[in-house]
């Protein structure tokens, strides 16, 4: 439906001093905090987990050498999405000099629309990062005490759900640091970045940032300070729901991805029929996990 002029009937009128509701400031480009980019030119991408080897046994004098085989656990696949929007302009708002006004404003607009459309996409694979409704390549949920592994099940969660609070960041990050690789090999990646919904920046300011021990009387030093853990700080997404759920970015290598099929790209054009001016915007993206080991997480207590 295109935009009328009785949809616009004050801009019409004589004596108006502003148009308003179009020019807020936006959250944009928060899915950068969390995830690489990388180009695509398929419609999908697919990035497939090895096993690698266990560890190397004793050969005994004259004995033959053991082999071992790798092999592929799973693979993350990322379908592109196309996401698109477009609004019009009649002929007659055109003729009555709505287009210079408003087309301008309007476009700002959708192009805010479809930023906010990216970061709900984005936030999204964290908003779901509990629900095995929404599993990743291995077939358990992002943040799962249940990923298969060539030797058992291993888990990116906390045992016991707990709220944010120097407790509960220690333990994640002790449990970050034990985490191995498909066939048990200890590997060295640590947390870098806190996750947090805005209801908690106040929380991860105090735990992080406070000299000593916040919350406590006694004269004890700060150790996620002194000792430089979460080096990368916290950094607040807004689009996040959960308002109590939080979580540690570590440095494991292919964990979260944006692939980008195609850019942003805005087209204008005339309808012939109708003579509306017609505009609009298109994407095509996709988010995802391929290594959960990218990321520790908690529902809250």
């Amino acid at each position: 439906m295109a935009i009328s002029r009785a949809q616009l009937a004050k801009e019409l009128e004589p004596g108006l001093n502003a148009l308003f509701g179009l020019e807020y400031d936006r959250y944009d480009n928060e899915h950068a905090e969390i995830f690489e980019t990388e180009n695509s030119d398929r419609a999908f991408e697919e990035e497939v987990m090895l096993s690698g080897f266990g560890t190397a046994p004793v050969k005994s004098e004259g004995g033959s050498i053991s082999f071992d085989d790798a092999q592929e656990t799973y693979t993350a696949r990322y379908t592109h999405e196309t996401i698109a929007l477009a609004f019009s302009i009649t002929e007659e708002a055109v003729e009555d000099n709505l287009y210079d006004r408003l087309a301008a404003r309007y476009t700002r607009a959708l192009a805010r629309s479809m930023s906010q459309t990216k970061q709900i996409k984005a936030a999204s694979i964290l908003n779901n990062a509990f629900s095995t409704g929404s599993p990743i390549g291995d077939g358990a949920a992002l943040c799962s005490s249940a990923h298969p592994s060539l030797t058992g099940n291993q888990r990116n969660i906390l045992s016991v759900a707990s709220d944010l609070n120097e407790t509960s960041l220690e333990q994640m990050l002790i449990d970050i640091a034990g985490l191995t690789d498909e066939r048990g090999l200890k590997i060295a990646i640590r947390g870098m970045k806190l996750i947090i919904p805005k209801e908690l920046q106040f929380i991860a300011e105090r735990v992080l940032n406070s000299n000593l021990r916040p919350g406590t009387a006694d004269n004890d030093v700060n150790a996620l300070k002194s000792m430089g853990m979460l080096p990368e700080g916290a950094v607040v997404n807004h689009f996040l729901t959960d308002t109590d759920a939080f979580f540690i970015k570590t440095d494991a290598p292919n964990g979260f991805k944006l692939f980008q099929r195609t850019a942003i790209a805005t087209g204008m054009e005339g309808d012939f029929d109708t003579g509306n001016m017609r505009f609009k915007a298109r994407e095509r993206y996709s988010f995802g996990v391929s290594d959960w080991r990218a990321v520790f997480g908690t529902e809250g207590a």
